[in-house]
């Protein structure tokens, strides 16, 4: 009911200057047309705070996935092991027992091959002419174990030499080498004769991750002598690449299991 103070009572709250609200509060009022109104100052734009943590922060080794976690994570976090995708998943705000949580924040371990394992792989079962295979052992001789890096460079220069050689026949020796046997064009039609031994095997150090530990890889030779042509191709092997990055992947996981305070799980987690 409307006295004959309305009027007034209308024109102060008009004329009324406005009162400045706090950040980070929620409030309600009613104008003078008798309508409620809800002011939320609680978002980001008011506050200058996010709401929550959010996003997904990728990184590279074990190292970089501990200090993130240990900046970040809490014991309701949870840890997943993704084998085929060769990756490792923390929720940071996962579910807790009896309450929800966003599971927005997440942190990802995603593994990256080295380039010594790629320029290694990349070669691996292909048969090359002698030259461009002496130029990738000259390029890679950092990763050799067995023979030692001396002596498969004395092979390639070798090789190297004899790009215009014709060979005739090859040799299985006890140790399970391979002696090839050639004729090197010299003047008129005279010729000089030598051979090659190739070893059987190599043995490689290679990280096949950023940040994990050298493994030992081995290879064995491959070659194809073409004695139509006289031409010689080499190549390599390698033993169970996949195996290899299995095992590289488990240790990882083993590192990251010891370190956080939960089970790592098998598998990935739930969609957003």
């Amino acid at each position: 009911m409307q006295t004959d103070l309305q009027p007034v009572i209308d024109a102060a709250m008009r004329s009324a200057f406005p009162a400045a609200l706090d950040p980070g509060k929620v409030y309600s009022l009613v104008t003078p047309d008798g309508r409620a109104h809800r002011i939320d100052l609680t978002g980001p734009e008011f506050t200058g705070i996010p709401a929550r943590k959010s996003g997904t922060t990728t990184v590279r080794d074990v190292d970089s996935f501990m200090a993130y976690f240990d900046k970040h994570g809490d014991d309701d976090t949870e840890v997943y092991a993704d084998v085929e995708r060769r990756t490792i998943t923390a929720v940071l705000d996962a579910h807790t027992a009896g309450d929800a949580r966003w599971g927005g924040h997440r942190l990802q371990l995603s593994l990256r091959e080295t380039t010594a394992w790629r320029a290694w792989t990349s070669m691996d079962g292909q048969l090359v002419p002698q030259g461009q295979f002496a130029e990738f052992i000259e390029d890679n001789l950092v990763d050799l174990v067995e023979p030692t890096a001396a002596t498969m460079l004395e092979l390639a220069e070798s090789f190297e030499v004899t790009t215009s050689a014709e060979f005739q026949s090859s040799q299985r020796l006890d140790s399970g080498a391979r002696k090839f046997s050639y004729v090197e064009e010299q003047t008129g039609k005279a010729g000089h004769k030598g051979d090659i031994t190739i070893p059987a095997t190599l043995t490689l150090a290679l990280r096949p991750f950023e940040g994990s530990e050298p493994y030992k890889v081995t290879a064995r030779f491959k070659y194809r002598l073409d004695k139509a042509k006289g031409e010689l191709r080499l190549g390599f092997k390698i033993e169970r690449p996949g195996d290899i990055l299995t095992a590289a992947f488990e240790d990882i996981r083993t590192l990251i299991d010891s370190d956080v305070p939960m089970a790592v799980l098998n598998g990935a987690p739930a969609t957003r």
